[in-house]
């Protein structure tokens, strides 16, 4: 309390962030309150809940409902960094999650000459853009890249110790990769240049609206609002939905800004860009409105009300 306290007299404006998991009450408050005065609080079940999901169940057995709960399982009034990867994935020998999703074919089947031949890789990328997505979207005020996150680096870090005969064979980020013309991280990185580039312009992280519009667990299809914008995710690994029909909360034609499956992120460019899809007074699941979609498998879009566009 003293710390933060002191910190924020000295520096009006300091961020401090909490490395938390205990849940204690008042973390993340004032010390005038009663708090300890930290501004965040880490969201730390997350990347270990992505770990988990990602090693021990099968695409098909994601629950998207318990992946939603899961996002939001926080204290409220007390603001959380999301975020998808960690130090104990990234730093202590265990796998990042671009590895756990891909494994050894990310060392001769990252390259552009193998686009679309390897279906390891394609549902590594396209998960891993998703994953990054709904965290992003819904697991905190605030959102962590975790040192290589943001272009899905293959390896850890390991620094030399006992248990690896001294080695500095991992003792390294290879940021090198992101800016190979001929690799696939590229299209990763420039995903998560886009993606933060919603809470720029949205001020996505700091609005408290969320609203969940659609779950169908068959389907692997989630879709909810977070302030202005619309999430749509079809985490389904063999099925893409062609006008499909999903609810919408504002009385208005929407537009799709960004897409997970564009080329420029190393996806397939199946959806037109820039398109727009046209409100229907359909009522759908409590609201008067909705509109129809084509949203490939292993996917999401996000959309916002035509006259929000920025």
């Amino acid at each position: 309390m003293l710390a933060n306290d002191l910190a924020h007299h000295i520096k009006p404006g300091c961020i401090t962030v909490a490395e938390d998991v205990s849940g204690m009450a008042g973390m993340g408050r004032p010390v005038w309150e009663g708090g300890l005065g930290f501004d965040y609080r880490l969201a730390m079940g997350v990347p270990d809940y992505w770990i988990k999901l990602v090693k021990d169940k099968k695409d098909e057995d994601w629950s998207l409902s318990q992946l939603y709960q899961t996002l939001l399982n926080r204290r409220f009034s007390e603001k959380h960094v999301g975020y998808t990867e960690s130090h104990d994935q990234a730093l202590v020998g265990d796998k990042t999650l671009a590895f756990w999703l891909m494994d050894k074919d990310m060392y001769f089947a990252m390259d552009d000459a193998s686009f679309g031949k390897n279906l390891i890789i394609e549902r590594g990328i396209a998960l891993h853009k998703m994953i990054r997505l709904i965290t992003f979207s819904l697991a905190g005020e605030a959102y962590l890249t975790f040192m290589g996150n943001e272009f899905g680096h293959p390896e850890w870090v390991d620094f030399p110790r006992e248990g690896n005969n001294w080695s500095y064979q991992y003792t390294r980020r290879q940021w090198n990769l992101a800016d190979a013309g001929n690799l696939r991280y590229k299209g990763l990185l420039e995903f998560d240049r886009a993606m933060m580039a919603l809470d720029a312009q949205y001020n996505v992280l700091p609005d408290p609206f969320i609203e969940q519009l659609l779950v169908h667990e068959h389907e692997k299809l989630i879709v909810y609002r977070r302030g202005p914008l619309v999430f749509v995710l079809n985490f389904h690994p063999t099925q893409s939905f062609t006008d499909h029909r999903i609810p919408v909360p504002d009385p208005a034609d929407y537009k799709l800004i960004l897409n997970t499956d564009e080329t420029r992120f190393g996806g397939f460019g199946l959806v037109a860009p820039d398109v727009t899809y046209w409100k229907q007074n359909v009522p759908m699941y409590g609201r008067e409105q909705s509109v129809q979609i084509y949203i490939p498998r292993w996917s999401a879009q996000v959309l916002v009300p035509v006259g929000r566009v920025r």
